[in-house]
């Protein structure tokens, strides 16, 4: 009798064990076709967004648009999708009104030789006219958006100065990197429009030039309409564009927020 029930044990144990190794396999088997199925709706989301084909880049766990832009696979995408669309156009999905009113920077290491362009690049968003958006610097966790040197890939004829990530799930994009090598020879007021760009990004903002860059399609800011050649958010221009944010950054930013 003891020997049954010993052999029943050891029977059990390996079943469970069976089990086991059987749902970690198939738990390894789900995770990456969920990330690949979320990979998917991302791609869509950008198209849907009028980004062409030609301007994504896979760069493992995100897209890379129009060299600046980051959209990672495992974004949360809005839920009406591209929604009330897409500086003076942007991507439908802003900052929610809780967050926008102190959006967090932590500045990394190997940006703090940048500290002065940060500041002034955070002081144009903080000072445009009937707007409740504000940036801050913070020194420890948590923070809602962090700032970090980085090399940056370049295609031919083109270097990447900078990239950075749009809002989502009510909150600012959580990353940007700048390419300091890139714009060291930069004059101060062009290196902190470059950081000035990329965080116009990370509250939705995009290309304003956005059809000259070659996109299909984009919904104007409510009340600002038509093209901007001094708009601070053209992109192209990271060591040649405006250096301040011009009247319509200015109206579509107090549209938004």
């Amino acid at each position: 009798m003891k020997k049954n029930l010993k052999r029943i044990a050891i029977v059990a144990m390996v079943a469970m064990v069976i089990a086991a190794c059987k749902k970690n396999q198939e738990s390894a088997q789900t995770e990456p076709q969920e990330t690949v199925k979320n990979a998917d709706k991302v791609l869509q989301y950008i198209k849907d967004l009028g980004f062409p084909a030609s301007s994504i880049v896979d760069n493992g766990s995100e897209f890379v648009v129009e060299e600046d832009i980051l959209f990672p696979k495992n974004m949360q995408i809005p839920a009406d999708g591209v929604g009330t669309k897409i500086e003076q156009y942007y991507t439908g999905s802003i900052v929610n009104a809780t967050k926008k009113l102190n959006i967090r920077i932590f500045v990394d290491p190997s940006m703090t030789s940048m500290s002065s362009e940060i500041n002034s690049a955070i002081a144009q968003w903080n000072g445009v006219p009937n707007s409740t958006l504000r940036f801050s610097i913070v020194t420890t966790a948590p923070y809602d958006i962090l700032i970090k040197d980085e090399a940056l890939a370049a295609s031919p004829g083109f270097v990447t100065c900078g990239q950075a990530q749009f809002p989502s799930g009510g909150s600012a994009g959580a990353l940007v990197r700048i390419n300091k090598s890139a714009i060291a020879g930069n004059s101060f007021a062009q290196r902190a429009r470059t950081i000035c760009h990329e965080f116009g990004h990370c509250i939705s903002f995009r290309h304003t030039n956005w059809s000259a860059q070659g996109e299909s399609t984009a919904t104007n800011v409510p009340g600002v309409p038509g093209t901007d050649a001094s708009s601070l958010m053209n992109g192209g221009q990271c060591n040649s564009g405006a250096t301040v944010l011009s009247q319509k950054d200015k109206d579509a930013t107090a549209a938004l927020y």
